[in-house]
């Protein structure tokens, strides 16, 4: 390397000003320290390079070693090598002066008439013999023309003591600074954004930024190995390219990942990113050099060339910077509790600039790689018992743990169980797993009822990521578990999982033999009731729970019948033998009646929202919903049946209400977790392709509906919901026979479940229409009266309206528009706008087909502003209004699409029900204008008049009085006004009023 003694002109300038005195018959004595790797040496070679050079001068040198530190007068000799007499041991007392003195008098004669340069390079290896000499010398000097020029390894600001201040000074050399830096690297050809990485990785210490230039400069050594194993994306990969990310293998970070690993942190904290690993791996960079000789002089200085204090302080940095985001100044105040208390007192101000050089991921790579991991793991473990005995929250404690191999002490595995109860709350269930993991490698290991108990619950938090890890984790929890009881109420878990992979089978077998084993009565109540929750996933099997659940039902415990009654009533309404009404008086007295068992709950909760949204309750049943789940950022657990029911009836019901957004915010993550772990979620992928369908992206709704492996389908309702939604899409975009084929289906698998009722896949209604198409009226006929039949029977606007759509499709003429005028009449104020829309744009093209022009006109024109105002982000929620859970994995192909969705991005509506509105618009001949979107002009007069009522502080039930509407009407106009006018509360109304219009497109009018 050349230019290696930039910034080094102060010392150069010292060293040719004491050399001037010399000459004048006036000596001193200089010292260079500085730790190693400053470029004592390389100073004191040019000083003496340039002394050789003049004619003038004498020079004399010596270079000490360890090896030679108890040789003594091992320098003397050096620096006298012809000269006999020189003792060959420690001289005693008076002998030692007369050596010295002889020694002194030689020197004095060599420098007569011309002055003498005596350097001594690392003086601090020097013997003590010959050291004392130096001293004597030093002593004496003032009145000879010489120089003592010497180098001596000492932190910074240290003076070496056995020198006289009056006769010399210590000069210590700085670090280089970061405009020398990055003129060295500019001099080496290396682009400008690399310059700064230079400095930070070295910290100004020459000789590891020489070795790293030689690295960044030199060409790719296709034979010798790398100095450690890479992998991709590693940190010095990042390092060396900082145009790539720098992101390491962990899971997305978040609060408790804060201590772990930190939540989108610096470059320097995301290379520290795996916590489970004893120390980063770096991975081969493609585009530049690996960096070989860098990572070498690092090994060697802290190995080998580093005072112990130095060492000590730069693996305490290290082992802190491990665990922490902090840098630079941070960084060294978290670090020095590691130290010794004398040393930590005592931190010179060489010390910052390690804490600089160690927030680097380079360097701190380096150093961990050549790091003892003894050492690492004993100032991992006083770190982690310092913050524990402080109150340090358990995930910063556990932080430390993870960089053990073993936990050895019962408050480790406590600290680390808290850390992953901390990170399941917070929504980071892969982070809990390994926290969890860690536990089960405590020395001694657990054992018994403790080993099953944290097997178990790490199974359930592996089986979103892995569902083959879970489900095998939950089997050997269960069969070593040496509790009876515990085994049987652990049993659900284990089915769930394994109902949600497909395989039901094994899943109701887990779950008979643990009825079996159990001996308390309630428990084994509890058992069967959740062996027919998840008998839905198999048609045969859901008959038979229903028959045994009936023999159950008059004897059932109070906390176990509210669930029994639940599953009965969802098959009776399946079955068309109950109207809405009747299911309302069946479950609501039981939601305010006493709890149900805990391992219950969820399932009861899923149940009853799944019967409120089908009454088209559809706000009780996400509040239903809400209740039951746990509260984002924390993650459902996938191995409770109850919460798969929890997040299907909420899905399904905001699709309904017409959220589409909502839907695509809430489930889309979930979606994608389940299809691509090993989980089968049919009916949530259904739910999202159809909300972004409705939105306009078709090509990813039908991503999604391909996404799932219909080669395993079963007789699972979920596959039924799956081969609606495909029916549904491909007779929106006229595959009429596609759409029949994947309609019937659905209708043939929900007749093997007894499944008659148009509640929650109207398959008869889709195939009457397809069949009216295709000009098979007496097919279309027949479905849709048997549709309209059970939808009269269960009684809700809905399915009744959607029922009586397809029979006007089906019969046509006169009859067939007085089935739509009574389908809009009925969708009037109910919460399904999708079928209100539809059902008005049947009607107004029926009716400018019966030569009613106008009235048809307006009919589509309605539709339009209703498809406006449904498909219109939501204006004034500053950002997202809905609150998603964290993601498991993100889906490839789909960063970001959440939050486009919730916050609502597009600037205009595009969505399937628009563009139908405008055609049929079109095909009326009708003119066009501008119509408001948004704000107090976008409201129809019903519900401005019941807004008006409500801004003014009337109650839901004194507006319906008043206006002689329903509550249920009120409550939909209010839904749709707070769309409109951008508002969540009604206090907020009389601002909305008082706001301005958004305008929308130009729909024909």
């Amino acid at each position: 390397m050349t230019h290696v003694l930039v910034e080094r002109d102060d010392v150069l300038r010292a060293a040719a000003a004491a050399l001037d005195r010399a000459r004048a018959g006036r000596g001193s004595w200089l010292m260079l320290t500085a730790p190693p790797g400053r470029g004592r040496t390389a100073v004191l070679d040019a000083v003496a390079r340039g002394a050789s050079a003049d004619d003038g001068v004498r020079v004399r040198s010596a270079r000490c070693a360890p090896e030679e530190k108890d040789f003594p007068f091992a320098l003397v000799r050096q620096v006298f090598p012809t000269t006999r007499g020189i003792p060959f041991s420690d001289p005693a007392g008076g002998q030692e002066q007369e050596v010295f003195h002889r020694l002194l008098d030689l020197l004095a004669r060599g420098a007569d008439g011309r002055p003498v340069l005596l350097t001594v390079d690392d003086l601090h290896c020097a013997d003590p013999v010959s050291r004392r000499w130096t001293g004597y010398l030093a002593r004496r000097i003032a009145g000879l023309p010489v120089l003592l020029l010497a180098t001596a390894e000492c932190r910074e600001h240290t003076d070496v003591g056995w020198l006289p201040r009056a006769t010399g000074v210590c000069h210590p050399l700085p670090p280089l600074g970061p405009e020398a830096a990055a003129g060295l690297a500019r001099d080496q050809g290396l682009p400008p954004e690399r310059h700064a990485m230079c400095w930070d990785a070295t910290g100004g210490n020459p000789a590891l930024l020489q070795a790293l230039l030689a690295d960044l400069t030199r060409p790719l050594d296709p034979i010798r190995p790398p100095a450690v194993a890479f992998a991709p994306g590693g940190p010095v990969a990042g390092a060396l390219d900082p145009a790539r990310p720098c992101d390491g293998p962990a899971a997305p970070g978040g609060p408790v990942a804060g201590a772990l690993d930190r939540a989108r942190p610096s470059a320097a904290a995301r290379s520290r990113r795996d916590p489970g690993a004893g120390r980063p791996r770096c991975a081969p960079d493609a585009d530049g050099p690996r960096p070989v000789r860098y990572r070498d002089a690092v090994a060697r200085w802290i190995r080998h060339r580093a005072d112990e204090e130095t060492r000590r302080t730069v693996l305490a940095l290290a082992a802190t910077a491990q665990c922490s985001d902090a840098t630079g100044p941070d960084l060294l105040r978290e670090a020095l509790p590691l130290l010794p208390a004398r040393q930590a007192a005592a931190a010179t101000p060489g010390t910052p600039p390690l804490a600089r050089m160690l927030s680097h991921p380079l360097a701190l790579e380096a150093v961990l790689d050549a790091a003892d991991p003894a050492e690492l793991a004993a100032l991992h473990t006083r770190a982690a018992r310092l913050l524990h005995d402080s109150g340090a929250p358990a995930p910063q404690v556990a932080a430390r743990l993870l960089r053990l191999d073993h936990p050895r002490e019962p408050w480790m595995a406590r600290c680390l169980e808290d850390a992953a109860d901390d990170a399941v709350r917070a929504g980071h269930t892969e982070e809990a797993a390994v926290l969890l993991r860690h536990v089960l490698r405590s020395q001694p290991p657990p054992t018994g009822e403790r080993y099953a108990d944290l097997t178990l619950r790490l199974g359930s938090l592996e089986f979103p990521h892995s569902a083959e890890a879970g489900i095998r984790r939950l089997r050997e929890g269960l069969d070593l578990h040496p509790d009876r009881q515990e085994r049987a109420a652990a049993a659900p878990a284990l089915g769930a999982a394994l109902a949600a992979s497909g395989r039901t089978d094994s899943a109701l077998s887990v779950l008979h033999r643990a009825s079996h084993g159990a001996d308390d009565d309630e428990l084994v109540h509890v058992l069967r009731t959740v062996t027919a929750l998840i008998s839905s996933h198999d048609a045969v099997a859901w008959r038979n729970a229903i028959a045994g659940l009936r023999a159950l039902a008059p004897t059932a415990p109070v906390t176990v019948e509210p669930l029994v009654c639940g599953l009965i009533t969802e098959y009776e309404t399946g079955a068309g033998l109950l109207s809405a009404a009747e299911v309302l008086t069946r479950i609501r007295p039981r939601l305010a009646a006493a709890p149900v068992h805990p391992l219950l709950r969820t399932a009861w909760l899923g149940s009853a929202a799944t019967l409120l949204q089908w009454a088209d309750r559809l706000e009780d049943a996400r509040t239903l919903a809400e209740q039951g789940l746990p509260v984002p950022p924390a993650r459902p657990d996938l191995t409770d049946a109850g919460l798969q029911c929890l997040l299907s009836a909420r899905a399904e019901a905001t699709l309904w209400a017409g959220d589409f957004r909502r839907v695509i915010a809430e489930n889309t993550q979930l979606a994608h977790t389940c299809t691509g772990r090993g989980i089968r979620a049919p009916h949530l992928v259904s739910m999202v392709a159809l909300a972004r369908y409705e939105l306009g992206q078709r090509d990813r709704a039908w991503q999604l509906l391909s996404t799932p492996d219909t080669t395993t389908a079963d007789s699972s309702w979920e596959w039924n919901e799956l081969r609606y939604a495909r029916a549904l899409l491909h007779a929106i975009e006229g595959r009429w026979n596609a759409a029949l084929d994947d309609y019937l289906a659905c209708g043939t698998g929900q007749s093997a479940r007894d499944f008659v009722s148009p509640v929650a896949t109207p398959w008869r209604s889709g195939a009457a229409l397809v069949l009216a198409r295709l000009g098979r009226a007496a097919e279309a006929r027949e479905l849709a009266e048997e549709e309209l039949h059970h939808a009269r029977r269960w009684g809700t606007p809905r399915t009744v309206g959607r029922a009586l759509r397809a029979h006007a499709a089906a019969i046509g003429g006169r009859r067939g528009l007085d089935s739509l005028v009574e389908a809009a009449a009925l969708l009037e104020g109910a919460p399904a706008p999708v079928e209100r829309i539809e059902t008005l744009i049947d009607l107004g093209r029926a009716r400018v087909e019966a030569g009613l022009g106008r009235r048809g006109r307006d009919d589509l024109r309605a539709a339009d502003a209703e498809a406006t105002g449904l498909l219109s982000p939501q204006p004034g929620t500053g950002g997202a209004p809905y609150a998603p859970y964290g993601h498991f994995g993100a889906a490839p192909g789909d960063a970001g699409a959440g939050a486009a969705a919730v916050t609502g991005s597009e600037p205009v509506p595009t969505g399937r029900l628009l563009r139908a509105t405008r055609a049929a618009l079109r095909a009326a001949n009708a003119r066009t204008t501008t119509r408001a979107t948004t704000g107090p002009s976008a409201l129809t007069g019903a519900e401005r008049r019941v807004v008006d009522l409500a801004a003014l502080g009337h109650t839901n039930g004194q507006i319906g009085e008043a206006l002689h509407l329903t509550r249920r009407t009120v409550e939909s106009h209010l839904t749709s006004a707070f769309r409109k006018l951008g508002v969540t509360r009604r206090t907020q109304l009389a601002v909305g009023l008082a706001g301005s219009d958004t305008v929308g497109g130009t729909p024909p009018r």
